[in-house]
């Protein structure tokens, strides 16, 4: 299947639902799942899933199984005592043939911050990294995260009504043990190398749509999810990337893109500022205008006067 038609899946019920497999595990009216994989494959095995791209992340946990898993153009093996985690954004596919003890945690990024805190990247950065490959864990450390996510099993099969918060704390018990174990061994060469690619990508990217834009071949400006999605990359982490790589958000570079480009068509006398609106992706001409004199202190209609008078 090529990438660019691969399904989007926003939870895990959605996914499960169309590749067939069993639901009753997963509550569809939360955002959180946690269940032992064997009870969704049994009988189905070996079982593999065709790329598809997941708007949540994925914790999992290889107790008892084998397969593997296909992050992008990356191929992992799963094994005993392995654990591993992806985040959105990613095209993935996997397949299993063995999954006797196997806990899957499926959670969106709205319930991270709802149920631990809002900045919870700043605290587990590791969380929009790139690509994490899955890591064998000795049997004494593995032990440490099943005590932790068998609880979490528990509270999420309890209908207490804190269940939510209690999860959640779990959950931050879980992500330090992933940073103890896990984070120290990060490649800050490989990630600032492959951040130096990332950048390059949105900037042509960036000059691209706008040349689209202007042609009429486009007509709305992309936002942080559009250059993400073309990179396949969480959108929080391409942001991390371009202001620690430029000094800038993606949202000033957009916004710098857009002055720029709109000044360069109000320089031609022959555009209407309601063709420049159009043009630019803006539904109306007073938002268009609005936005433009936030960033220039100048309307439309001033600042094409201006130039004029300048340049007479």
């Amino acid at each position: 299947m090529k990438a660019e038609k691969a399904p989007v899946f926003n939870t895990l019920y959605e996914q499960y639902r169309y590749l067939g497999l069993p639901t009753d595990q997963i509550d569809k009216h939360t955002d959180f799942t946690i269940f032992n994989l064997r009870d969704a494959f049994e009988g189905v095995l070996p079982f593999t899933c065709p790329t598809h791209r997941l708007n949540f992340f994925v914790f999992n946990f290889v107790k008892q199984g084998q397969g593997q898993y296909t992050i992008d153009d990356q191929t992992f093996d799963l094994e005993q005592g392995m654990a591993y985690f992806t985040n959105p954004g990613h095209y993935r596919s996997y397949e299993w043939q063995r999954t006797e003890e196997v806990y899957l945690i499926t959670l969106s990024e709205a319930f991270l911050k709802e149920n631990v805190h809002a900045g919870i990247f700043e605290e587990f950065p590791f969380l929009l990294a790139e690509t994490f490959p899955g890591r064998r864990l000795t049997p004494d450390v593995f032990a440490e995260f099943e005590r932790i996510y068998l609880q979490i099993h528990h509270e999420y099969n309890n209908r207490s009504p804190y269940r939510r918060r209690i999860i959640g704390n779990l959950f931050v018990v879980l992500l330090l043990k992933i940073k103890e174990y896990f984070w120290p061994d990060y490649d800050p060469i490989y990630e600032g190398n492959r951040s130096s690619v990332i950048v390059k990508n949105f900037k042509r990217l960036l000059e691209q749509h706008y040349r689209t834009l202007r042609a009429g071949k486009a007509e709305q400006v992309f936002r942080v999810q559009e250059y993400a999605d073309a990179q396949n990359l969480h959108p929080n982490y391409l942001n991390n990337v371009i202001k620690t790589k430029t000094g800038k958000s993606i949202g000033t570079w957009i916004a710098e893109k857009t002055i720029a480009e709109a000044k360069s068509l109000l320089q031609n006398p022959g555009l209407s500022v309601k063709e420049i609106t159009y043009t630019l992706g803006f539904a109306e001409t007073a938002h268009f205008s609005n936005y433009f004199k936030k960033h220039t202190n100048m309307s439309p209609a001033a600042y094409r006067k201006a130039y004029h008078l300048s340049s007479s």
